[in-house]
């Protein structure tokens, strides 16, 4: 007996030894902070955080204190053809408006029909209601655009509009369109009257820039004169927060003479434009471009 009760103890510590207790399986909700997926999301932030650590280590250790990271000069960050172009414009100087123009047509570097664009940045002041420009002018051989005219008036100057080359004359069909939000103009020409009924869609209109405006020459009873100046090559400039004024002043096909004389018509229309209250300054700088292309400085020609 003894020697039984001795083999049994002996298989009883055995069995104590191999026996390993497994590890109770973790229990996880149905949703919730407890869910598996959030589990597992916690657990890949914290990984991410941890490598991100490890980083920002290594790197401080790399980069000297007080470093500052290196970058490319701006015209290295520029495409291939831009950088060609690029070196036909001489740095630093400061080009007659012909020279401008002629360099500027031969530093396109777009494939399509580029628009030649005037930068001015003026001595004014647009928070001062005297100062803040804004106006319109007929380019002479207009802006190399199609544009799209609709008229909102009564039916009798609508018939005139349509005759003057209208794409949209209409009345309360008009609001119905944009009631639906569709927009298929760059022009909305109103009579003063009817301007009303276009206030619930200022919204709408406001930020596209198409809100017709007195001082831009939309909102007229001559509706028919209105559609022949903007089927024409119309522009609208104003100055911006930065004192700059940008206009288009035709396409690249133009050739130098005629956009030199759409230019020369943009520099006597912002001359008229000079406030009486103006101290110093009226243009500080002239810079002239095509879609994608560098900037040429033109000499200052209206002070």
């Amino acid at each position: 007996m003894a020697e039984e009760d001795a083999k049994k103890l002996e298989n009883v510590e055995v069995a104590e030894e191999v026996t390993v207790e497994a590890p109770a399986e973790e229990k996880f909700a149905k949703a919730g902070k407890k869910s598996k997926k959030h589990v597992e999301e916690v657990k890949a932030e914290e990984e991410r955080q941890a490598r991100k650590a490890e980083r920002a280590t290594a790197d401080a250790v790399e980069k000297p204190k007080g470093a500052k990271p290196v970058t490319r000069p701006r015209i290295e960050r520029r495409g291939k053809k831009y950088q060609e172009v690029a070196k036909l414009v001489e740095k630093g100087k400061v080009y007659n408006l012909k020279e401008a123009i002629e360099l500027a047509l031969k530093t396109t570097p777009v494939k399509f029909d580029a628009s030649v664009e005037i930068h001015a940045r003026l001595g004014v002041d647009p928070r001062q209601a005297d100062q803040n420009i804004r106006t319109t002018l007929v380019l002479p051989n207009g802006n190399g655009k199609t544009v799209r005219v609709a008229v909102f008036a009564p039916l009798d100057l609508c018939k005139a509009a349509k005759s003057a080359g209208a794409d949209i004359a209409e009345d309360e069909e008009f609001l119905k369109q944009l009631e639906k939000g569709e927009i298929n103009f760059d022009v909305l020409i109103s009579t003063p009257q009817y301007m009303p009924k276009l206030g619930k869609f200022a919204r709408l209109l406001g930020p596209k820039g198409l809100m017709p405006n007195p001082k831009a020459g939309t909102v007229t009873m001559d509706v028919e004169k209105a559609v022949k100046e903007s089927k024409a090559g119309k522009v609208e400039y104003r100055v911006d927060k930065q004192s700059i004024v940008h206009i288009g002043v035709g396409k690249a096909s133009f050739g130098a003479d005629k956009l030199l004389e759409n230019t020369n018509a943009f520099f006597d229309s912002l001359k008229s434009q000079k406030p009486a209250s103006l101290k110093g300054s009226y243009v500080k700088s002239v810079f002239i471009t095509t879609t994608m292309g560098p900037s040429i400085e033109v000499e200052n020609l209206y002070n």
